[in-house]
């Protein structure tokens, strides 16, 4: 995959202690994935190029999703009121600590140690928190972990917020699927990755966005 200069900058950004360990042991089962025989295909998204696509679906998706609310509720939307912002704000930085949390939850069911294998980071430098899974996955379920944030934080509140005609719900959920856009990018990599390989483990990468596909 060919890499930008802003993904390039990201790859040297200073490392905390923890995570030079994290990538220390990556590196090493890495090493020994491919002495057993598999084939290392890095899928990498870049922080920076994740934001900006996501701000560029953001109008249409927003839009779509807001005259499908207005079909199943006309005349609920509105503006909110003070106490609402202040709410949909609280609900932003908490949900957004959930939303790692939840793809630990996820992906700590198919490892062998549970949540002992699950860890979590914070690039200070684009002020982005993020989960990694130390143990290979299988495709399906790495993409399971990737994805359960949107469908539990994003889609199902917007389908309630339809349903109940709930303004406040309709936009916490918005801004919560598109903070799922970089795990969306991650799973489109991994299902454009075809191969007749008969066996496919996914790796996530414990300090920059995305994963690395081993197969044979």
């Amino acid at each position: 995959m060919k890499k930008d200069k802003a993904f390039e900058q990201e790859k040297k950004r200073k490392l905390s202690p923890r995570e030079e360990q994290r990538l220390a042991r990556f590196e090493t089962l890495c090493a020994e994935m491919e002495q057993k025989g598999y084939r290392k295909r890095e899928l990498m998204i870049g922080i920076v190029k994740a934001n900006v696509v996501t701000m560029l679906l953001a109008i249409p998706l927003c839009a779509a999703a807001i005259l499908l609310f207005l079909a199943v509720s006309p005349g609920s939307l509105h503006s909110l009121s003070l106490t609402e912002m202040i709410i949909w704000l609280v609900s932003f930085f908490a949900l957004t600590a959930v939303h790692e949390g939840i793809h630990g939850l996820t992906w700590s069911r198919f490892t062998p140690n549970g949540f002992r294998d699950i860890d979590f980071g914070f690039m200070k430098q684009y002020l982005t928190p993020y989960c990694t899974c130390a143990t290979p996955l299988s495709k399906w379920a790495y993409i399971a972990g990737a994805l359960m944030p949107l469908i539990v934080l994003g889609i199902l509140p917007w389908i309630v917020s339809m349903i109940t005609g709930s303004t406040l719900l309709l936009y916490i959920s918005l801004v919560m699927i598109l903070a799922a856009g970089g795990d969306i990018m991650i799973v489109l990599e991994i299902l454009k990755a075809r191969s007749d390989a008969k066996e496919q483990l996914i790796y996530d990468h414990p300090t920059q966005a995305g994963c690395v596909l081993f197969e044979r």
